[in-house]
């Protein structure tokens, strides 16, 4: 029955590359990965707040605040479980980082489920209040839309690229009802190298999404009524783009941090308990810290600046601006380990959202206390969308994502020169210290990202070693003679002949030359065992060493063929300059140009 069915799909492909070039397909499938991607994100918008309105609006009993404390700690412990007993062993990854790493590494494919799991697990996580945003889940599962949808119809690896980036873009104008900056994000960090023509599909997805996200759930994330800045504000918004580009910064560091203590517990409930606990006394110090945070900040464009000390510990204290700033300050370092306490404890989300409400909370008490000083009168609702803008360009290395996503999903067009300034500084800050984005770093680390800068290392990196590795050599024994073998050394069509003992272990090579010349009587040693024959390679091939040390080393001795062994200096095969050179044009053609 599956084979009939993969059979009558081959067929319909078939039919369908004869009559519709690829090019126009991919256009069609751009339509339907914006609409699914649009519906996807308005069902995470949608279940994500029916659990926290249920939770925080239809429930109502004495103890009814005080189970806050520990509903963090349900929300990533509901997501571990759902991960292990419905995913049945399959790892549930978050964050924007898997993305790339599937197009480096995994020819764009991503596992089916994550359309679902990641809408279910993240829905959870945020409903209950995890500190964490939606926007890296959607776009994982518009990916996962995206490239599900090209291999089904069989297409190659740059148009299943192109789809999983538009499915990434549907996500992200579906969830920010931001069409521009969902197309400017596909395009920052998932395809850094594009032609005009990848706008086509990019802008065909993103919009529909937005069209479809917005018939669905119409609520917008963020309402201001903006106005014109001032000339005479400019140096302080330079200076919020320092202050911010150096939080982020500080930001990538404390991620690495934490992720580092968690790495060390392994046990998957540990790390729940730890987190959700943790979540829910920061919580409890600091109610700003709920959920996704995005409700605080709109408090705050909307004039209400008392309001997030309003229902803390200290709201008795919220006519005193020192207080307010204070609270603000010590919250916005907070959220740092709230959301990466969440991520790192089994939640599912990203910080994508935290991005912005960490900026947000820099931009309001910059301004804010600015204006207390008395020598000058900030617009503050500015200075917050301002540093949106600076902390996602300098967290995420997205300097373009940041400016139009900001001016998009608050109207506020008018910034657009504050806003420049302040992503780019930010962006340059970050870019300046950290080489690569809180995204990229340990793909970086572990030579799995793509680099358009170095094409050539870039291309070794994606080789492994298997790929390359040849097996189809005549094995030579130590204790046979040129004699023995006369007819396998003749007819063999490898200059190379690996001796090998009983257990495996290379003992050395021997090339053809010098056993023609045996045998033909030109050299002594017709009867000689191969042992002692055999010479020493000039060097070995780890099974588990990566191409650019492999390439090092044939450069290095000017060697054209390296035996492989294994930890125990077992034989596995050869590599040569020509495999790796046919599998490197391979690649080039797999990889490169993708975007024309």
């Amino acid at each position: 029955m599956k084979y009939t069915i993969y059979k009558k799909l081959d067929q319909i492909n078939r039919w369908r590359m004869r009559k519709i070039p690829n090019r126009n397909f991919l256009i069609i499938l751009a339509f339907v990965v914006g609409v699914v991607g649009g519906l996807a994100a308005a069902l995470l918008k949608g279940l994500t707040h029916f659990i926290a309105s249920t939770l925080q609006n239809d429930i109502d009993w004495q103890f009814k605040y005080s189970f806050y404390l520990i509903l963090p700690l349900f929300g990533i412990l509901f997501s571990v479980i759902y991960v292990r007993k419905f995913l049945r062993g399959k790892r549930l990854e978050h964050g924007i980082t898997p993305i790339i790493y599937s197009i480096s590494r995994k020819s764009s494919r991503i596992e089916p489920h994550n359309i679902y799991s990641q809408i279910v697990t993240s829905a959870i996580t945020v409903g209950f209040g995890g500190s964490c945003g939606l926007e890296a889940p959607i776009a994982y599962s518009g990916s996962a839309i995206g490239s599900n949808t090209g291999r089904f119809f069989g297409l190659q690896y740059k148009e299943i690229t192109m789809l999983l980036a538009c499915g990434a873009a549907a996500g992200i104008s579906g969830a920010f009802n931001s069409p521009i900056a969902g197309m400017i994000f596909a395009i920052e960090i998932l395809l850094p190298e594009f032609s005009i023509p990848a706008f086509i599909p990019l802008l065909i997805s993103a919009a529909l999404a937005s069209v479809v996200s917005r018939l669905l759930y119409s609520e917008p994330l963020f309402h201001t009524a903006t106005t014109e800045w001032e000339v005479e504000a400019l140096f302080f918004y330079v200076v919020l783009a320092v202050i911010v580009g150096l939080y982020t910064v500080y930001f990538a560091k404390v991620s690495n941090l934490v992720k580092r203590w968690f790495g060390r517990i392994s046990n998957p409930y540990n790390k729940v308990w730890l987190s959700g606990i943790s979540l829910g006394l920061m919580i409890f110090i600091f109610p700003a810290l709920y959920g996704e945070g995005y409700l605080t900040i709109q408090q705050i464009l909307d004039g209400k600046f008392d309001s997030i000390v309003q229902n803390s510990l200290f709201s008795d204290y919220k006519n005193l601006a020192w207080v307010v700033i204070s609270y603000t300050i010590v919250t916005l370092f907070a959220k740092s380990f709230a959301s990466l306490f969440t991520l790192n404890g089994g939640g599912n989300g990203g910080v994508f959202g935290p991005s912005l409400v960490m900026g947000g909370l820099l931009g309001f008490a910059f301004a804010y206390g600015m204006n207390q000083t008395g020598f000058i009168m900030l617009n503050v609702p500015n200075f917050v969308m301002a540093g949106m803008a600076g902390a996602l360009a300098g967290i995420m290395h997205a300097p373009l994502t940041g400016l139009f996503l900001i001016a998009e999903i608050t109207g506020g067009y008018t910034l657009m020169v504050p806003l420049m300034l302040v992503t780019s500084i930010s962006y340059l800050i970050n870019r300046s210290i950290l080489k690569h984005s809180i995204y990229t770093k340990v793909l970086a680390e572990s030579g799995d990202l793509l680099s358009y800068e170095d094409k050539d290392r870039t291309v070794l990196s994606m080789m492994k070693l298997r790929y390359v590795l040849e097996s189809n050599f005549v094995v030579l024994r130590p204790n046979e003679t040129p004699h023995d073998r006369k007819s396998d050394i003749i007819h063999s069509k490898r200059n190379i002949f690996p001796v090998v003992d009983e257990d495996g272990v290379l003992l050395g090579t021997i090339y053809s030359e010098y056993l023609f010349s045996v045998l033909l009587g030109e050299e002594e040693g017709v009867e000689k065992t191969f042992e002692k024959l055999a010479q020493k390679p000039n060097d070995l091939i780890r099974e588990k060493e990566n191409m650019e040390i492999v390439m090092s080393k044939m450069n290095r001795d000017d060697v054209w063929i390296l035996p492989v062994v294994d930890e125990k200096n077992r034989y596995l095969g050869f590599i040569s300059k020509s495999s790796v050179f046919n599998k490197y044009r391979a690649l080039l053609v797999r990889q490169g140009h993708y975007l024309e």
